[in-house]
């Protein structure tokens, strides 16, 4: 089902690697050419058991609560002790509680726009620690009796801080210590055990490119629930001149090398360009997600010695998609199009006591303004790569295809002959493969999936085009709608449905996969006891997509942000649940899962 086209046995060597006590660095010298990445197992044909599972479990909506600020629900946790969800909610810059203790198995008469649930304690969060002004919040996590909040500095160029909170189980953190961290950290989580903190530091540019900090991961040791006062920082210099390599391997560097932006002409090493976005780990490795690159790093949480790995692309000939906002349900399978991965959550499970991976490709472009009040003449004079009513943009990828020159001969050219798919968003970075100015191929954002991907780094089953299809029979021409306005197939042409949050849990001897969708929204279930006989279930949406309603008519929960499962034995209802931040609607949605 899936075409890959980067040298796979790279990850199989850096994953492998690490685990049996060696790594795959960089700076160790260029690896010698491998086999291209076998297709992708047929899916079982779900046997016995697999036809029993098909109809394993049932969701419904068991609770709500608002944050009665739209754009404010992002991260979900849980405490098991005192049955509340904890929140972040950016709109005050502070940590909401919710508590779930009158919830039932019971669902919900009318989850579109009512609610059971109400906030309770509120976290008001730091507005500068050590003399550094702090913006809003990015994430939380929690272990035990502690709470972790990663917090930028507002200043682009300081380093940010993971504020520690004890005191969870007695339902009142208290403020214990802040450790900083790297620029711009976006995700947080602790290792199953509790005894280190991880950090995704992003390090974004600025929107005019005068400050590019470079992405890191910090590692911050937890002992007797005290955490440290300094993190370790694992950083990707020694990948500085591997660019090539890298891009071999199917990553993509897009940012705007050698132009000239107010003044100053850009150079971005491969360390400023990574930039890591999301963690899953257990007590040995953790894996992070760098979305806008379009690969994986590796690090062996002993040692701190770090591998990246680049995932490849996904090949449209094989697969429905639809690329055209026409109002209609327009599928087509595009020879010469391919869809670059780009994941946002990582998750980690294990089959036969082997890992596995799963992936969101969400699809994610790079776009900066250096400011929203300029001139036309300003917006020139300052090196603007487009302006638009005042918009200055400094630099963006995104491009339409058909506005890229294809290659005489090409399969680009055919497809901007056939003219169906014009409008797409395709990235500039990627398909000119003899660096001519000539393009040969388009490259678009995500591939509109999910993935389990083995230590091996092979495919070993991936949603295919399951996500526009399934959404396509139930809502027809209102599929690939906005994540504020029931707008039907109004996100075709921009990477579909974007599938963002995921999270894994068993419910009896099941084990399932749960992926939100940020666009369209709700909530796809997947079998994936197996990996090698992973199959649908089901799809729960608690929206009303009625044509011409938005966010502010209270229209249900718009883009999952983040999803949580709760296991039977830590439920209050003694039920398994799945949390989800929906970040539009700035809502908490309980789901009661069921085994039927």
């Amino acid at each position: 089902m899936i075409a890959s086209n980067y040298k796979a046995s790279l990850l199989a060597l850096a994953i492998a690697g690490l685990l049996g006590g060696c790594s795959l660095e960089g700076d160790d010298g260029q690896d010698g050419a491998t086999g291209a990445q076998g297709s992708q197992g047929e899916s079982g044909a779900n046997g016995a058991d697999g036809q029993d599972a098909l109809q394993g479990i049932a969701l419904s909506v068991i609770g709500r609560a608002t944050l009665n600020a739209q754009g404010a629900a992002e991260i979900v946790q849980y405490d098991v002790s005192t049955n509340t969800i904890y929140v972040t909610n950016s709109d005050t810059n502070s940590v909401e509680m919710v508590s779930t203790a009158a919830l039932t198995t019971e669902a919900m008469s009318n989850p579109i726009t009512s609610f059971n649930m109400t906030t309770g304690t509120s976290l008001a969060l730091p507005t500068e620690i050590d003399g550094v002004a702090l913006a809003g919040l990015t994430s939380i996590a929690l272990s035990g009796d502690l709470l972790a909040v990663a917090v930028p500095a507002d200043n682009k160029s300081d380093n940010g801080y993971i504020l520690f909170y004890t005191g969870v189980s007695g339902s009142a953190p208290v403020f214990l210590k802040a450790v900083e961290v790297g620029n711009l950290p976006d995700m947080v989580t602790f290792t199953p055990d509790g005894t280190k903190v991880l950090v995704a530091n992003e390090g974004e540019p600025s929107g005019d490119y005068t400050i590019d900090p470079e992405g890191s991961v910090a590692v911050i040791a937890v002992a007797d629930g005290v955490p440290a006062d300094t993190a370790s920082i694992v950083d990707f210099t020694a990948f500085n001149n591997q660019k090539a390599a890298l891009t071999a391997m199917g990553m993509h560097f897009p940012n705007p090398e050698g132009r000239t932006i107010n003044g100053v002409t850009i150079t971005t090493s491969v360390a400023q360009d990574l930039e890591p976005e999301y963690i899953t780990t257990n007590n040995e490795t953790a894996f992070v997600t760098l979305q806008e690159n379009n690969g994986v790093a590796v690090i062996d949480l002993t040692t701190l010695e770090v591998s990246i790995v680049g995932l490849g692309f996904k090949d449209w000939s094989e697969l429905n998609i639809d690329a055209q906002e026409d109002g209609e349900v327009s599928f087509g399978k595009y020879a010469g199009l391919y869809g670059v991965y780009m994941p946002d959550t990582i998750a980690m499970y294990t089959w036969k006591d082997a890992p596995f991976l799963l992936t969101a490709n969400e699809g994610d472009a790079r776009e900066y303004f250096i400011a929203d009040d300029f001139t036309e003449a300003e917006c020139t004079a300052a090196g603007g790569q487009d302006f638009d009513d005042g918009e200055c943009l400094a630099f963006t990828e995104e491009v339409k295809l058909k506005n890229l020159t294809a290659a005489p001969g090409s399969l680009l050219e055919a497809l901007q002959i056939n003219g169906d798919i014009d409008d797409l968003r395709v990235t500039n970075a990627l398909g000119d493969t003899d660096g001519d100015g000539q393009y040969d191929a388009a490259y678009t954002y995500g591939a509109r999936s999910f993935t389990i991907w083995d230590q091996n780094g092979l495919v070993v089953f991936d949603s295919g085009d399951d996500f526009e299809r399934i959404t396509a029979s139930i809502y027809g021409a209102q599929f690939n709608n906005g994540d504020d306005e029931n707008e039907g197939d109004s996100r075709s042409e921009n990477k579909g449905p974007e599938p963002e949050a995921l999270t894994v849990g068993k419910v009896g001897e099941r084990t399932y996969a749960f992926i939100g969708l940020e666009r369209m929204g709700g909530i796809f279930i997947y079998d994936i006891t197996n990996p090698y006989d992973a199959f649908f279930v089901d799809y729960i949406n608690n929206r009303d997509v009625t044509e011409g309603l938005t966010v502010d008519d209270a229209i249900g929960d718009l883009a999952p942000e983040s999803l949580l499962f709760v296991a039977a034995e830590d439920s209050v209802t003694g039920l398994p649940m799945l949390i989800a931040g929906n970040e539009v609607s700035g809502t908490v949605a309980v789901y009661g899962i069921t085994a039927l």
